[in-house]
């Protein structure tokens, strides 16, 4: 995600470190450029405590457009196993505002086709829309404590638009 809005790839740079080279760069010419949101796409049931939820992917229909990167290796037809990394893909979206990011991530999302195995596309999408994290409201107890053990059911209401709860 740091080489959306900075354009440095980390990864590389660590592996040209390990292999004894020097950053190309100092800080003072790291520039950030706009807002980036990363949704990890799993194959996982929020409502029963992120169990894997193996099987076969009947379709697989990624998003697109402006803003929109999906890094994945799934696709119509593949069998996510039962004994691996339960990941479908990353999807990222960049924007020049938080905001727009966060639209955008929300078009990516309602676009983003898995029929199959259950998938955490639907809980993303409810904490995007949820108005305390489009105002900057939250920090890592944000799905602990809106949505408790069971992330699927709210434990408190979200405030904001009825969209919020949607």
């Amino acid at each position: 995600m740091t080489e959306l809005v900075t354009g440095i790839d980390l990864v590389q740079q660590q592996i040209l470190i390990a292999a004894g080279e020097k950053l190309p760069f100092d800080q003072a010419d790291i520039q950030f450029r706009g807002h980036a949101i990363e949704c990890r796409i799993n194959a996982e049931d929020p409502e029963k405590d992120f169990q894997p939820s193996p099987g076969k992917i009947e379709l697989f229909v990624p998003p697109g457009g402006p803003g929109v990167r999906l890094d994945s290796h799934c696709y119509s037809g593949y069998r996510i196993p039962s004994n691996y990394d339960s990941m479908i893909g990353k999807l990222l979206a960049h924007r020049q505002r938080r905001d727009l990011a966060i639209r955008t991530m929300v078009r990516a999302l309602d676009e983003f086709v898995i029929d199959g195995p259950k998938t955490t596309i639907p809980l993303h999408r409810q904490i995007l829309l949820h108005s305390d994290f489009r105002s900057g409201d939250h920090d890592t107890g944000f799905v602990e404590r809106y949505y408790g053990h069971h992330p699927g059911i709210p434990t408190r209401p979200s405030g904001g638009s009825k969209e919020d709860r949607a």
